[in-house]
């Protein structure tokens, strides 16, 4: 699947966006598995109370499954003004 950063999730991992193989159920689990790859990963998802997510381009929550999932999506929360 493909994932994507965003804003300073981007800026911490030094990608925009990257393939990933994954044995992940959810969305959670592949936060986990990327955490696990460097430090820059562990760093970018230290809090995840920080963080949304959207698959598909879809928001929805870190539980959420991944089975036949083509986008992961990581960004900050969004403000209005």
């Amino acid at each position: 699947m493909d994932v994507l950063y965003f804003a300073w999730v981007r800026e911490r991992i030094g990608l925009p966006r990257e393939r990933v193989e994954s044995t992940a159920a959810t969305v959670a689990e592949l936060v986990e598995e990327l955490r696990g790859r460097e430090e820059r990963y562990e760093m970018a998802f230290s809090d995840l109370s920080a963080l949304r997510v959207a698959v598909d381009q879809e928001l929805t929550d870190f539980d959420a499954p991944l089975q036949g999932a083509r986008e992961v999506a990581f960004f900050p929360p969004m403000t209005g003004g």
